[in-house]
């Protein structure tokens, strides 16, 4: 058509941008297309929209000319997938290729209807990619910020009015938090602080030698600064993926604990629930847990060691079939003080330990067997919402549970057999030497005298609620010169 116009488009995706050269004339299904061929798209489950905020979007249509929504030569439109798709073939190790912005929707816009009804070509095969969690997506789609009501004192304005007094504030205001005795941000919220609408890649903690290293010969004969792991400085970890822990009903944990009361045996379990949105943390998680799996074990007063489970494939099955996922596990220390009152010792406090090193050890095992789906992270994994729930005498000296998560940290040092138990001290945990088999990088902690300040930032522990207010706050450690306490 003679009187059309050249334009030169960005299309700016999670892969990068690309550049298109188009009609002012021609219809938007061939702008789509041009997409779909230029990106090398493997569906065309997708939506382009000309800001960055995915207000003003454009629709696939035979009708409509790229004239009729304003587009200007040099404009950058903006592609999201819908519903989550998976619009590439091979998932990009890249930095680029993973910082998706942030609270990228994971449903349609109003008008995608008619993108999603174009047909996907059937020679295309999709990659089976990490699916995030269903009460992810609920949280992502929800803005975040902390209503608050007209303050009658401090505001000047009428019902329908704001001020800095009434507006809202965001999940990670540290005045809420205290306010209402939240000890840490939830996952959710750390990842608004850190992102305000910026691309963000995660990465997780490796503590071992980058392969591939051509410039010397393998460890032990050699090893340099770009393969070699940077070391460790154990520091507080600002958030935790799993804020409560809330059994459906009591009768859960005291059936759990009847082997204990018949034989003054520990027992261990795992939990089985789902994970919900937890209402009185800002975008908080919460685990619910309906049942506890006894696994096969041979427990003793001082310990319990599992063993092989020949039902594991059959509860899988049953699992599934109920709706159900393991969320944690559970374990007993209990020792009876006095029978005929039915009260406990207290072995577990600040000046003792709250959890030992081999219990750590095992809950980042078990974390890193249940990892976190996650959007943000180059692998398509951050994290892990696997709880540790540990029962025990409080200080009243009654039956009491606590729910733990270990850090990231913790986590590497598991995964990568760096961090070991000790002998003769519960509480300690020793970091591995290096030898010829195994490179070990310098783990550094820091120790503010005997007994924790209150302000270290020394934490590899993010302790969860167990639902009641009056539980003391084990968030707290310290770390001894010879490891983990």
């Amino acid at each position: 058509m003679s009187g059309s116009k050249k334009l030169i488009l960005r299309v700016q995706s999670p892969e990068g941008t690309t550049r298109l050269e188009m009609q002012d004339t021609d219809v938007t299904a061939q702008l789509f297309e041009r997409v779909y061929e230029s990106l090398h798209l493997n569906t065309f489950a997708f939506v382009l929209h000309k800001d960055r905020q995915r207000k003003e979007e454009i629709t696939s249509s035979k009708s409509r000319r790229l004239c009729d929504y304003g587009l200007q030569h040099g404009d950058m439109l903006y592609l999201n997938p819908v519903n989550g798709a998976v619009l590439f073939d091979q998932p990009s190790t890249s930095g680029d290729a993973n910082n998706k912005p942030f609270g990228e929707p994971v449903v349609a816009g109003p008008s995608s209807s008619n993108v999603a009804a174009v047909a996907v070509p059937a020679t295309v095969t999709r990659p089976t990619m990490p699916q995030e969690d269903e009460v992810d997506l609920q949280l992502y789609r929800m803005s975040g910020s902390i209503q608050r009501h007209r303050d009658e004192k401090l505001c000047r304005h009428n019902s329908k009015g704001c001020c800095v007094h009434c507006s809202p504030i965001e999940p990670w205001d540290e005045g809420y938090l205290k306010e209402h005795n939240i000890k840490h941000l939830s996952f959710h919220a750390y990842l608004r602080k850190i992102t305000s609408g910026n691309f963000i890649s995660l990465d997780e903690l490796s503590c071992k030698i980058k392969p591939g290293c051509s410039e010397h010969p393998p460890w032990p004969r050699g090893i340099c600064s770009k393969c070699q792991p940077g070391a460790v400085t154990l520091n507080r970890q600002p958030y935790r993926h799993v804020d409560n822990v809330l059994f459906e009903h009591p009768a859960i944990v005291e059936r759990f604990l009847a082997y204990w009361r018949a034989t003054g045996h520990q027992r261990i379990g795992f939990l089985y629930g789902q994970y919900e949105r937890h209402p009185d943390v800002p975008l908080g998680i919460r685990a619910r847990v309906a049942c506890i799996y006894e696994p096969p074990q041979v427990s003793s007063r001082d310990g319990v060691s599992l063993q092989p489970d020949p039902r594991e494939s059959l509860l899988t099955a049953l699992v599934q079939r109920l709706g159900l996922r393991r969320v944690g596990w559970i374990f007993t220390d209990l020792l009876p003080l006095d029978v005929a009152t039915g009260t406990v010792k207290h072995i577990r406090g600040v000046d003792t330990h709250f959890l030992s090193a081999q219990e750590c050890i095992m809950a980042g095992h078990y974390q890193n067997l249940h990892p976190n789906e996650c959007r943000h992270a180059s692998s398509g994994y951050f994290g892990s919402k696997f709880v540790t729930v540990c029962v025990t005498g409080d200080s009243n000296h009654q039956v009491h549970l606590e729910g733990y998560q270990v850090s990231g940290q913790c986590q590497a040092l598991v995964r990568d057999e760096i961090l070991l138990p000790t002998r003769d001290a519960p509480e300690l945990g020793y970091i591995r030497d290096s030898s010829d088999a195994q490179y070990v990088p310098d783990v550094y902690y820091k120790v503010s005298g005997m007994k924790c300040s209150g302000d270290c930032s020394c934490q590899v522990l993010a302790a969860l609620d167990s639902g009641d207010d009056s539980l003391r706050d084990p968030s707290h450690t310290f770390f001894q010169p010879c490891g983990l306490g």
